[in-house]
Order: structure tokens, then sequence, then C-alpha cells
């Protein structure tokens, strides 16, 4: 069940859910539309193979930035932030997607889903569209609908990505590899 207008403003009320700074004209009739935070990393095109069971030191593929305002150039892929910090509970999940005006603008957004009881900000991966397109943080990009489990998690969400703060570049597990 996608959770409308009302029973989000309940949740939030009773601090069940998180939306932090909120702002009303971001909540709709179907989920909450997110901001744009002030931070982007942008992928390098660099020669060097990142492996994604050796390299170490990735933020020589990744070029961090912090402003108020951004160019996405055609076909680039960059890593953003939301303004807002989230907090879902264990019963909830969330399905994030790019607002259609911006999709119109030819930005795509290839996945956004955000586990039961994660909390923080969210990255997101954006991709450029056929023009360059200027962005300002605080701008309402993101739509995130959110939808009730038929069974609340026991445990909440206790990923690598748990509380984060701004652009979170990859974390690659080197004790993970699959043989």
């Amino acid at each position: 069940m996608i959770l409308g207008k009302f029973e989000i403003l309940q949740l939030i009320k009773s601090g069940e859910l998180l939306i932090d700074p909120l702002s009303e004209m971001c909540l709709t009739e179907d989920g909450i539309d997110l901001r744009l935070g002030k931070e982007i990393a942008r992928l390098r095109n660099v020669p060097t193979i990142l492996d994604t069971h050796r390299t170490k030191d990735i933020t020589k593929f990744y070029k961090k930035e912090v402003d108020f305002s951004f160019v996405i150039d055609p076909g680039e892929r960059v890593l953003v932030c939301t303004l807002e910090k989230i907090r879902l509970p264990n019963k909830l999940v969330g399905f994030l997607n790019i607002r259609s005006t911006y999709a119109r603008t030819g930005l795509l957004l290839p996945y956004g889903f955000v586990n039961s009881g994660f909390q923080g900000q969210l990255t997101v991966e954006i991709v450029g569209g056929s023009f360059p397109i200027k962005l300002y943080a605080t701008d309402r990009v993101f739509h995130l609908a959110l939808a009730e489990k038929l069974t609340a998690s026991p445990n909440a969400y206790g990923g690598r990505y748990q509380n984060q703060v701004g652009v979170t570049l990859p974390f690659l597990d080197f004790h993970e590899i699959n043989h």
C-alpha cells in the first residue's frame, strides 16, 4: 500500500517517520518531494580500472564539489545528496524517483530504493540528458513514495550507508569476495 499525505503526516507527528528539515510544500498527495543538497561527486573519466575487489582508494574516480548550483553535462553521471535527512520505520520502504519536471529535461535517476529502517541523507545517482542542465540546491528534484510492508522488519537497516551525511562514495568490501 502506497501511503498518502494523511498517513505520512500521522507518521511524522508520531515520530515514527523523520523528514528533516520538513517543508510543508514538499508533502504531496502520494509522497514527499525531497530537495537537492549542496554536494555533488562527479564520476571522472580515468584510464585506471576500478577493481571492486582490490581498489582501496576510490577517491581518484570522483571529484567532489560543494556549491549552491552546478551544471550536469550531457550523459554525465553524478552523485548528489538530498537536503533532507530521513528515517524510515521498519514497516516502510521508499521508492525514489526524479520529479517529472526534471525527467522532462532529460535527466535520469537510474534506481532509487530506500530500505526500511534507513536513516540519513540519501545519495542519488543522476545521469545528464542531451544538453547541459543547471540545478540548484534546495529545489524539489526528487519524489519519495512510501509503501507499507505486510510485516515490519524485526531489525532496522544496518548497512554501511546508515547515518550517511552528504554524498557518500561507494564502500567496497574486500572481505566479501564471491568465488
